[in-house]
């Protein structure tokens, strides 16, 4: 029987083992950003806030941008461009899934950018436009408005950044 070379980075188990928790973490995400702006549309007209905090409103706004409306005036180009850009890098992270589904903050942290970068790209194909509505601000000074799956990548890429120092500390 001829020997068979396991892939670089595959580490054992089978593909669905090591990509399916993850998937399943991205779709919920999904879910979660996509019910979170129907509610918000449903309940609030656009540039309606509503205080929660005295540093933390909810509003109702759309970005045909990127993060922090990057090119959201030009002439529409830019939603199929981001859109692009969002499902090459989703089919890039579901191959790093597949090859290192059981380093696990690895994969966690790809997992919540996987699912944060779908759910904006839903936004761009279904609307044109990406729902945001969390809005953190102190006094007058405001961050742009973001929603559920800007807050899965930011969260996912400080985990990325943290799974890379621990790396390089074990390395030492």
């Amino acid at each position: 029987m001829p020997k068979t070379r396991s892939r670089p980075g595959a580490s054992g188990g089978s593909l669905a083992a090591r990509l399916g928790p993850w998937l399943v973490l991205s779709a919920l995400v999904i879910g979660f950003d996509q019910l979170s702006k129907i509610q918000i549309e449903h309940h609030f007209g656009y540039g309606e806030r509503l205080k929660i905090l005295p540093f933390f409103d909810l509003t109702l706004l759309y970005n045909k941008g990127a993060a922090f409306s990057f090119l959201s005036t030009q002439g529409g180009w830019q939603r199929w461009f981001f859109t692009g850009v969002g499902l090459v890098a989703a089919l890039f992270i579901v191959r790093l899934l597949a090859r290192h589904g059981r380093q696990r903050l690895f994969a966690l942290s790809l997992a919540l950018i996987l699912g944060g970068a779908l759910g904006n790209v839903l936004d761009r194909i279904l609307h044109g436009r990406v729902v945001d509505f969390l809005l953190v601000y102190w006094r007058d000074w405001y961050f742009p408005a973001f929603n559920v799956a800007d807050s899965a990548i930011t969260i996912g890429a400080v985990l990325l950044v943290l799974d890379e120092l621990l790396r390089v500390r074990r390395a030492a």
